[in-house]
């Protein structure tokens, strides 16, 4: 896949994580675990603050809410995501939160003016990390699939 870089200051705060250095790799899979994604043989590595992910996920969705639920914690700053997929599909677009931002607005942004109702589908694509439509905060970063 490729390196998706993150706010390290920002995200689910995990056991022995800070600012400066990710959470252990036992507690990073227990995040994957939390919100029941895995991939076949995978493998976390941690150094400082850059985590190293590989294995094989069932999709392209898949291995992308993988590198996001690593990512989106704190003391992580980039997840290189070395994971392949068994079903190839178009890549989503990672989208940093800013300030006031809703997911209608970045549904607009993203899709187009008058696409705001798209924003259920941001929302479906980044769950079972979100749990909530309106619970973003800046600096998270969501997963914007494309329009079917």
């Amino acid at each position: 896949m490729s390196i998706i870089n993150f706010i390290k200051g920002v995200g689910e705060k995990l056991f022995g994580a800070s600012e400066a250095q990710a959470a252990t790799v036992d507690e990073l899979k227990k995040e994957l675990d939390k919100h029941q994604l895995s991939a076949e043989g995978l493998d976390v590595q941690v150094d400082g603050d850059k985590v190293t992910v590989s294995g094989q996920a069932t999709s392209t969705e898949a291995a992308e809410k993988i590198a996001l639920a690593l990512g989106n914690t704190i003391g992580v700053s980039s997840v290189d995501s070395q994971l392949t997929v068994a079903q190839e599909a178009p890549a989503a677009v990672m989208y940093t939160v800013e300030k006031g931002d809703t997911l209608w607005k970045i549904a607009e942004t993203h899709y187009g003016k008058g696409k705001g109702a798209k924003y259920e589908g941001i929302f479906e694509a980044n769950r079972p990390m979100l749990t909530h439509p309106d619970k973003i905060y800046p600096g998270q970063v969501l997963r914007i699939p494309p329009l079917d």
